[in-house]
């Protein structure tokens, strides 16, 4: 028996008194798994707010409008 195990036979009977059954959170795994996710849709917005930022967007004319002629120097 390994030393691990040993202190885990140890402990787990100390654990299960005060150990709720009936009582269900998500820990310590839930709490880093909501961070990940968390992280990556901060990282998505400041991205998608970036390339947004890049768009040249000219609207079309309004109809009945006459359009400006197009520059054709050069």
């Amino acid at each position: 028996m390994s030393a691990t195990q040993a202190a885990l036979t140890q402990f787990l009977p100390l654990a299960a008194d005060t150990f709720d059954k009936n009582k269900v959170t998500p820990g310590i795994l839930g709490f880093i798994v909501f961070a990940a996710l968390a992280l990556g849709v901060w990282g998505l917005m400041k991205s998608m707010s970036r390339h947004m930022g890049r768009v040249d967007f000219q609207e079309a004319p309004e109809p009945g409008t006459a359009a400006p002629a197009p520059d054709r120097t050069g």
